[in-house]
């Protein structure tokens, strides 16, 4: 399972290709990406980009000038060539942190760029590790009903609907992905173009 650092170093990576950003920038960035559940705090962050900083994956730079008094000089960060690299690596590995609760939204902000078979492996993994929480918490629906009140048993029925909802949204972009591969893929050449005919070749 991916680390919370992890995912934080990841997504830094991702928006630092788009452009170099301050701290408040990123943190702002961040905090739509993760979502209002998981808010990124400055102590989460600034320790992610300091540990970052020594592993030469960005720079950081202080603007020129004069800041006031009362006011900072906001530090620039910007992604390094070994940083590029790196976020390359990360989005071409497939594996169980690649759909993990914490990982899969970071890698799916950035599905635009890897390849459309990474894209379904990591979508057909999301969806099946989707479908075994679903199965166990609808077995365990069924053992508890007669033990919860009407409350507890509404609380968990929501959390079977939502997961519900997942796997059908998951199903649904990668039969998007196999049909737009389908339309990408070159018509099998013809047997008129691929062989010389009887016709043309006795003209010869």
């Amino acid at each position: 399972m991916a680390r919370r650092g992890e995912t934080i170093e990841l997504a830094v990576l991702g928006l630092l290709h788009e452009a170099p950003m301050h701290g408040y920038e990123l943190r702002k960035r961040l905090n739509l990406m993760l979502g209002w559940s998981r808010v990124l705090s400055y102590g989460s962050l600034y320790p992610t980009l300091k540990k970052m900083l020594r592993a030469a994956l960005i720079t950081e730079t202080a603007p020129s000038g004069t800041a006031p008094v009362s006011r900072r000089k906001r530090i620039v960060y910007e992604v390094t060539d070994s940083g590029r690299e790196e976020f390359g690596r990360l989005m071409t590995e497939v594996g169980p942190a690649a759909w993990e609760d914490d990982n899969f939204d970071i890698r799916f902000a950035f599905f635009s760029r890897t390849d459309m078979e990474i894209r379904l492996r990591v979508l057909e993994g999301r969806r099946t590790r989707l479908q075994e929480r679903l199965q166990r918490v609808q077995s365990e629906l069924v053992r508890t009903q007669a033990e919860v009140d009407r409350y507890a048993e509404e609380l968990q029925r929501h959390g079977v609907e939502s997961v519900e909802r997942e796997v059908r949204w998951l199903s649904d972009l990668i039969q998007a992905e196999r049909n737009t591969a389908t339309t990408q893929s070159p018509p099998p050449e013809s047997a008129s173009t691929a062989t010389e005919s009887p016709s043309t070749a006795s003209r010869d």
